[in-house]
């Protein structure tokens, strides 16, 4: 490969980290919204907490459909058309009353436009014009993007519901969205200049779909992503109400957010390394394994700042560090003609997860006043999918 390949190649890499970085960073501040939303709104914690889960599920289902057009036709249209979904249902949140409008503005818009500039996308259209021993770390290398966006949206959306007061802070996040435009052109311009690294799979869309679902691995692969979708969500959008709980204030919540972001960035990027170096079933098994243990850790703790902060360090390094090897997994299986199809159908099983953990983490607040149920769910569900990791075959099925 020559140098010229290389700079094209990582041109690819940092366009696609810096669009995941926007569309993640402003989806997973969300959360921070909540309180504002139910204390100046006549939405209670579960309609709000529905909302949110919906908009889970949404990013999920997106992605298979968002996956298979960019696949076929280029991601250009793909990414310019989820900013602007984002950026509409952002802008107009402020300004809804009923309950259906908060589902499909702060729910389904904004979710369906991050969903469009999401990892099956990005990492898909990457995938294709590298080579398959530098797709796990281009993988991570992607995925971090997407950490180091929530680590500077978390604590610059607090600030400015803050300063400027939380209806401000959705349309200064509504603009921001925008960025992804100019990101998106510099990407797909750049993709069209490398050389496409060919894929000898023959088979349909419609066929590999179906031989995927009928795989066992892939089937364990999306039971353990399943449960990752059901943590990530359950925090992202219940830690705020969490360390109120626990007395502390909003800032706490946004500092953790933050934390967990930026240590994430070590972690995907380690994750990427180790794909290359050992099989990536046991990457995922430390991985939900060591979650469990956190948790525990977090319950049998006293509930201080500095618990908190250390809980979102710790967990910051598991966060998503999933991505990167589960979708080297899925490359592995199928090959990456269909990578962004088949591992947007992966981020489904992990988004329906997710929507059970926004959701019922507002229920079980609002039935007993606490979150201590969901933690417990939290540690039996981190064991259940280290262990089902373990009989996944990685070698090709082709």
């Amino acid at each position: 490969m020559t140098k010229e390949q290389n700079r094209v190649i990582w041109a690819l890499i940092i366009s696609s980290s810096l669009i995941l970085a926007i569309t993640m960073g402003a989806r997973q501040s969300l959360g921070l919204f909540v309180e504002p939303l139910q204390n100046n709104s006549s939405f209670d914690i579960v309609t709000i907490s529905l909302a949110l889960a919906i908009g889970q599920l949404t990013w999920g289902f997106v992605q298979p459909f968002f996956g298979a057009i960019a696949d076929k036709k280029g991601s250009l249209g793909v990414l310019i058309f989820g900013s602007i979904l984002m950026f509409i249902g952002l802008l107009l949140t402020p300004f809804i009353k009923g309950e259906f409008t908060l589902i499909i503005f702060f729910g389904v818009l904004i979710s369906a436009g991050a969903g469009a500039g999401a990892f099956s996308i990005l990492i898909g259209t990457v995938s294709k014009s590298i080579p398959n021993h530098k797709r796990s770390f281009a993988a991570g290398f992607i995925n971090a993007g997407g950490s180091f966006g929530q680590f500077v949206y978390a604590p610059i959306t607090q600030a400015f519901i803050n300063i400027f007061g939380w209806v401000w802070a959705l349309i200064a996040l509504a603009f921001s969205t925008l960025i992804t435009i100019p990101l998106a052109r510099k990407l797909t311009k750049k993709e069209k200049t490398v050389e496409k690294i060919e894929d000898e799979n023959s088979t349909k869309l419609k066929e590999q779909i179906f031989i995927a679902i009928k795989d066992k691995s892939y089937i364990f692969l999306n039971l353990g992503f399943f449960t990752c979708g059901f943590h990530v969500a359950f925090l992202t959008t219940h830690l705020p109400g969490e360390v109120v709980l626990c007395g502390h204030s909003a800032n706490v919540s946004a500092l953790s957010l933050a934390l967990i972001g930026f240590f994430n960035i070590f972690g995907s990027l380690y994750a990427g390394y180790l794909g290359t170096k050992f099989k990536m079933k046991y990457i995922l098994f430390g991985i939900y394994f060591s979650r469990a243990l956190m948790i525990i850790v977090y319950i049998l703790s006293p509930k201080t700042e500095l618990t908190f902060y250390i809980f979102a360090i710790f967990i910051g390094l598991t966060w998503l560090a999933t991505v990167p090897p589960t979708a080297g997994i899925v490359g592995k299986l199928f090959g990456t003609k269909y990578l962004g199809t088949l591992f947007g159908l992966t981020l489904l099983s992990h988004q329906i997860g997710a929507f059970l953990g926004a959701y019922f983490g507002g229920l079980a607040v609002s039935f007993s006043g606490n979150f201590i149920w969901m933690w417990y769910l939290d540690i039996v569900l981190a064991l259940l999918a280290a262990f089902i990791n373990l009989p996944i075959k990685e070698e090709s099925i082709k």
